[in-house]
């Protein structure tokens, strides 16, 4: 069983910078991929960023040149370094997990992000 803690998250000015954390335990022998989705009231989950261990990271088109995700593979953490927030980033934060073999993937609690004046 695979268990993701989050942190960070809050509530920030336009134009501010919040970075989230997320710490992978549990029966973890492979990753295939740990990132960030958000959910925002009334929308679909969608991918914000995601590290794959190729080495390549995806970003979502709304916040490239803004956010930069970073892994420490040694320790399965993620952190999102989100910069520049804009109202509309403004939504619940999941970090998720893809193992390696069959790709189970889990999903964080999620935490708060509002981006408001």
């Amino acid at each position: 069983q695979v268990h993701l803690a989050e942190s960070g998250g809050g509530l920030v000015q336009p134009g501010g910078s919040l970075r989230l954390s997320c710490a992978a335990s549990g029966d973890i022998f492979s990753i295939n991929s740990m990132g960030w989705y958000r959910q925002a009231p009334g929308k679909q989950r969608e991918l914000v960023a995601r590290v794959r261990t190729v080495g390549a990271t995806d970003y979502a088109a709304s916040v490239k040149g803004r956010f930069i995700i970073s892994m420490d593979h040694a320790k399965n953490t993620v952190a999102l370094q989100m910069d520049n927030l804009k109202p509309e980033d403004t939504a619940v934060y999941y970090c998720n997990l893809v193992l390696g073999g069959l790709g189970h993937m889990t999903w964080g609690q999620g935490v708060q992000v509002t981006v408001s004046s």
